[in-house]
Parts: structure tokens; C-alpha cells; sequence
């Protein structure tokens, strides 16, 4: 082969690598989302509007999240606290604001100050959920790559713990701590991503504080719909729980569903199943839904939905607003 062609034919294989893969899937070092980072928030609406209800949820509103800072995306968890916003992506890096009118009010961003490995790139620093005590505020945050937790003050400046529980040592590399929620009574619950079969994913409660010493741990098995993987939950107000499941189809296309599960069923050693509550599928939503959060507002239960753009900054990410009846 001449050594043009072959220098041709090299360059259009990168290029298309480059194309297709995100900008996290290699070892390059991970942005870091900047202090007050620019966010402008547009209103979503299906093509065809929104329906009067999806399955047991009102829609209320839609929001597409842009910002120019190169850090910004790729989010896998949602909480709010003091009446903002906290964006998780999966790079270790943080986004909070405000929502008034539309508008994103005072957003700031937070970087991780510690996680598990040594470096930045996506194994390190693979942040996939996130649990925050309505109290004091203290974060904790699951990294999916190295299955363990850490632990963050309120303002996410300082570390205050972190752990790499046993009954997780096992789970799957990238398929593996993707939900973290903590109980109205102080327990938490992980979930893992993928595995151990087709038709069930692991799970770990925890009695307490995961990253505290003497918590005990025991396994749990989650019973996902078919072909559908947990990617978050929260907690309702009466202490079911709310996992969402999300599902990858060729060629781009991702379908969600809400899965209601009782806080009983909540039970060492306990395979747990749900009530499918609603579907989020094209054309009302075909993107990655990886975070969900609840709130209260003047007594309605609100819930809200972030997506993942997989550090594709020509894909939007979308804030979605329910109402669970």
C-alpha cells in the first residue's frame, strides 16, 4: 500500500473513532466543571406535546440544559437540597442551581475533592450516584467502575469517609454501583447495573452509613422489567421506593420505566419486585434517563428526571418535571 493511501486511510480511522465514542471512554484526563459555569435552560416539549398523563405521572414541565464550560453533561444523578439542583455527571463533577421561571438561577460547580484510584480519567472517576442526609446535608457518592462509596461534606469540599464494601468487590466493572439511595429510617440500598442473570441485578442494604465503621451489609437481588437496567431511585414519601430502569436499543435509542417497589420488601436476602408505573419512551423521550429525584410541593409529589448525554455535547441534557399521582 503506498504510504499516502496509508496515511489516508489511518487518519479516517480516527477520525471516526473520535466521532462515535464519547470523551469519557478513554484515559485522557476528565474536564473539570468550572466555578460559576454559564448554564441556559430552553423549554422541552415533545414533538407531538405532552399527553394529559404517562402511565402514573402528570407532566409538567421540560427543561434542555446547555452550557459552553466542556464539563458540563454527562449526568447519572439528580438530588435537590435547599431548593436547588445538584447534577451528578460521571466525571467526578457537580452542577447546582436554581429553577425560577424557567431559568437557571446562580448555578455554581463543585469538582469531587477525592474518589477512589489516583488519576482523573473516566475508571476513577466514574460518579454514578449520589444520596444526600436531608438534615445535615452530608453527600455520599458511588463510584460504578470501583464499586465503592465516599463520603462528602454538605459543601462537597472535604471527604469524610469512604468504603469499598465486600458484597460489592465483585459486581462487573462499568456495570456496577449505578444507584445509591438512602431510607427514611437511615438504611441504604445500592443497586448494581448489570448482573448476576438476565432477569435479576445485585443489590446491597446497608443498616446504616455504607461508609461507616460496624454498618452491616446483607445481599438484596432487584428484579428489573425485561431487558431494562436500574440506573437510579429515590424515596417516596411514605418510604417506597422509586427505581428508575432505562434500556439501550441499536441504532441510539434508550427507553425508561418507573418502578414502584414497596419499602416492606426492603429485607435482607429479599428478591424484590415492582409495579411498572410509567414507560418514557420516543417520541416523548428517547434519551439516556439516568437520574431521578422526589420532591413536595404543596403536598404533591413532584418527580424529577435528569438525562445523560454520554459526553456528547451535540445531545442536550434534559430535565424532566412530574407530577406522581
Amino acid at each position: 500500500m503506498k504510504p499516502r493511501r496509508r496515511a489516508v486511510r489511518w487518519a479516517v480511522s480516527v477520525l471516526s473513532v473520535l466521532l462515535i465514542v464519547p470523551r469519557y471512554a478513554g484515559n485522557e484526563r476528565l474536564p473539570e466543571i468550572g466555578a460559576e459555569p454559564r448554564v441556559t435552560i430552553v423549554p422541552y416539549v415533545p414533538a407531538q406535546g405532552w399527553p394529559e398523563r404517562i402511565g402514573q405521572l402528570v407532566p409538567l414541565a421540560g427543561y434542555k440544559l446547555r452550557s459552553h464550560d466542556p464539563a458540563f453533561g454527562g449526568f447519572s444523578a439528580i438530588a435537590w437540597r435547599n431548593g436547588r439542583a445538584m447534577l451528578l455527571s460521571d466525571g467526578g463533577n457537580l452542577v447546582s442551581f436554581g429553577l425560577r421561571d424557567g431559568q437557571a438561577i446562580h448555578p455554581r460547580g463543585h469538582v469531587l475533592p477525592g474518589g477512589p484510584a489516583i488519576g482523573w480519567d473516566r475508571a476513577d472517576r466514574d460518579s454514578e450516584s449520589l444520596a444526600l442526609d436531608p438534615v445535615r446535608g452530608t453527600a455520599w457518592v458511588g463510584f460504578e467502575n470501583q464499586n465503592e462509596i465516599w463520603r462528602h461534606s454538605p459543601n462537597f469540599r472535604r471527604v469524610e469517609g469512604h468504603s469499598a464494601p465486600g458484597l460489592m468487590r465483585n459486581w462487573v466493572r462499568n456495570q456496577g454501583a449505578e444507584a445509591l439511595v438512602r431510607l427514611k429510617d437511615g438504611r441504604f440500598v445500592a443497586f448494581a447495573e448489570r448482573k448476576p442473570g438476565r432477569r435479576s441485578r445485585y443489590a446491597v442494604l446497608f443498616s446504616g452509613d455504607p461508609t461507616a465503621p460496624g454498618t452491616k451489609a446483607a445481599p438484596l437481588r432487584l428484579v428489573p422489567p425485561d431487558r431494562y437496567d436500574p440506573s437510579d431511585a429515590a424515596v417516596l414519601p411514605n418510604g417506597d421506593l422509586l427505581i428508575l430502569t432505562r434500556r439501550f436499543q441499536y441504532p441510539f435509542n434508550f427507553s425508561a420505566k418507573l418502578v414502584r417497589v414497596p419499602g416492606a420488601a426492603l429485607r435482607p436476602g429479599a428478591h424484590v419486585r415492582g409495579e411498572v408505573i410509567a414507560t418514557l419512551a420516543s417520541p416523548i423521550m428517547g434519551e439516556n434517563c439516568e437520574g431521578i429525584a422526589i420532591t413536595q410541593e404543596r403536598g404533591a409529589t413532584i418527580v424529577w428526571i435528569v438525562t445523560d448525554n454520554d459526553g456528547m455535547p451535540w445531545r442536550p441534557s434534559y430535565l424532566l418535571k412530574f407530577q406522581l399521582r
